[in-house]
């Protein structure tokens, strides 16, 4: 089984991007759950979304506190909340930053394999808006790209945003493309 906990704020698209996975990974015919971690929060507030992929159905139903990957959507999160918390220390973490791996590798509990990309340049490039939930996708199977085919996520986006599919699209491959892999 793989965990993936997304981190953003309200408002970025956290939780879509884990249901766009989810659905991908269950339209190959594999295990898949998607739920996010919110309260009362207000658009702009950190949110955490969870995704579990799995060959075996899924049993366990909790947060998840020790991911095998962590995907931050928004830079901000890294100075304020513990992104890299329960992180196993070959995991993957996926970071909107236009900073590089030696920087990053400075925050507490930064460990595993990084994969960088500046996705708030390529949202408000391709979209017109810095919502970094699709672009991340990208980025996320640029570093583990066996978790989901990249035509049945494109298929996802194009459901969930049908009058933008276009530009969701061109932002999730671009994303895949530009994305760095720093082990």
């Amino acid at each position: 089984m793989v965990e993936i906990r997304f981190h953003g704020r309200g408002g970025q698209g956290a939780v879509t991007s884990a249901e766009i996975l989810a659905l991908a990974v269950i339209e190959e015919g594999r295990y898949a759950q998607a739920f996010p971690a919110f309260g009362a929060e207000r658009r702009g507030a950190p949110v955490l979304a969870f995704t579990r992929i799995s060959d075996e159905p899924i049993k366990i139903r909790i947060g998840i506190y020790e991911p095998d990957i962590v995907v931050v959507l928004d830079p901000t999160l890294l100075k304020s909340v513990p992104v890299f918390s329960g992180l196993k220390d070959n995991g993957l973490a996926v970071i909107n930053t236009n900073k590089g791996a030696e920087e990053i590798r400075k925050i507490e509990g930064a460990k595993g394999t990084l994969v960088l990309v500046d996705a708030t340049k390529i949202a408000l490039e391709e979209l017109g808006v810095p919502i970094t939930n699709v672009v991340m996708l990208g980025a996320l199977l640029k570093g583990k790209p066996e978790l989901a085919k990249m035509e049945l996520v494109e298929k996802f986006i194009a459901e969930r945003f049908p009058k933008l599919a276009e530009q969701e699209i061109k932002a999730f491959r671009r994303a895949y493309e530009e994305a760095r892999v720093e082990g």
